[in-house]
């Protein structure tokens, strides 16, 4: 699975996706904004993939929007119009998606961050599930810098992550943030001299796991704050009931009683 611009390898059903446009540390044109769709969509559909990982190649994770390739393409306006379009997938328009398709993948998604990740790069650091950080990382909300604000789903994303204060501060000032503070302020969750490496490890050890629970858990979560405190006891109560007596429930229970490595079969 490989476009112009991303990079996929399945193996141990870890899906590892590399953001593929080093040369202008992985800045989001619009074959990226494609990509990015096209990949999570993908992925999505895709029962075998337990985990994904998604990092930057070459010296960033993503500096995020190339304006000089939109500036360009200034006199047609189909590139702004596609990516305002509303997604056929998921919730969001394209450019949305590009960030938010991390959070509809049913499987975790942790992210390996490096170098830099300003503006759009980061809203798709923040689509992910788990974020593992360089200790010179470099991430900032860059928009107020252009004049504009998050419009990758950051807005969704930042806030659930931060105190409502902290997500303030960071859109109004654009300021930059490193790997120690990035953790304090709960934008990122671990801080790694080898984030791809860490992030690997950990993407290993859930496909390990029961696929079952591991979707259900991430289902339930990512609903947890929108729903009520009734909705989401109902749906802990239905989530539960259907892994309960799953093959892959029992296999997870045989497995540790007779201490051996378990045999999950792919969801259907």
């Amino acid at each position: 699975m490989e476009s112009q611009r991303i990079k996929v390898t399945v193996e141990g059903g870890v899906a590892d996706v590399r953001l593929s446009r080093p040369e202008k540390l992985n800045a989001i044109d619009q074959a990226m904004f494609d990509a990015l769709v096209d990949t999570g969509k993908s992925l999505a559909h895709d029962n075998s993939v337990r985990c994904v990982v998604l990092s930057g190649e070459g010296r960033a994770f993503c500096a995020g929007l190339d304006f000089a390739s939109f500036m360009a393409m200034a006199g047609s306006e189909r590139p702004t119009r596609q990516l305002l379009e509303r997604a056929e997938f998921g919730r969001g328009n394209h450019a949305q998606q590009a960030a938010f398709v991390w959070q509809e993948v049913a499987v975790p998604v942790i992210a390996a961050v490096h170098g830099v990740a300003f503006g759009g790069g980061l809203q798709i650091a923040l689509g992910a599930d788990i974020r593992f950080v360089a200790p010179d990382v470099q991430m900032s909300v860059m928009e107020i810098k252009w004049g504009l604000i998050p419009d990758m789903s950051g807005t969704q994303t930042l806030r659930r992550l931060v105190r409502l204060d902290v997500a303030k501060e960071l859109t109004f000032t654009g300021r930059i943030v490193s790997g120690a503070e990035a953790v304090q302020l709960g934008l990122a969750t671990h801080v790694s001299d080898n984030p791809h490496e860490a992030a690997l490890a950990m993407a290993r050890e859930i496909a390990s796991k029961s696929p079952d629970a591991i979707r259900a858990g991430k289902r339930l979560l990512n609903e947890s704050g929108l729903a009520s405190v009734e909705e989401g006891l109902r749906m802990e109560e239905s989530l539960q009931r259907s892994l309960i007596g799953s093959p892959n429930q029992l296999e997870a229970v045989q497995a540790n009683m007779g201490k051996r490595a378990p045999r999950f079969t792919d969801p259907s």
